[in-house]
């Protein structure tokens, strides 16, 4: 039976959320797609992209995270 991979698939392979079966599946459809191949590599190319993003907050949004600390009371229990 020849298997199909979908592109979700190579995603859960970069992702290393795959079996070891299915590892070695979707390795062999990568040799013999190159359609596939593609698509595997420009998200490889993402994934490495995504995983030098930095992120931060505006000075705005830590300024108000600090104020709610500042002023939050806690749970008040109800006697």
């Amino acid at each position: 039976m020849i298997q199909t991979f979908t592109p979700d698939d190579v995603i859960r392979y970069v992702y290393e959320e795959t079996t070891d079966e299915e590892n070695t599946l979707i390795e062999d459809a990568l040799i013999g797609d190159q359609e596939l191949l593609e698509f595997y590599l420009d998200t490889l190319e993402i994934k490495s992209l995504m995983n030098k993003l930095e992120r931060t907050p505006s000075n705005r949004v830590v300024s108000n995270i600090l104020e709610y600390s500042q002023n939050y009371t806690g749970s008040q229990s109800m006697a």
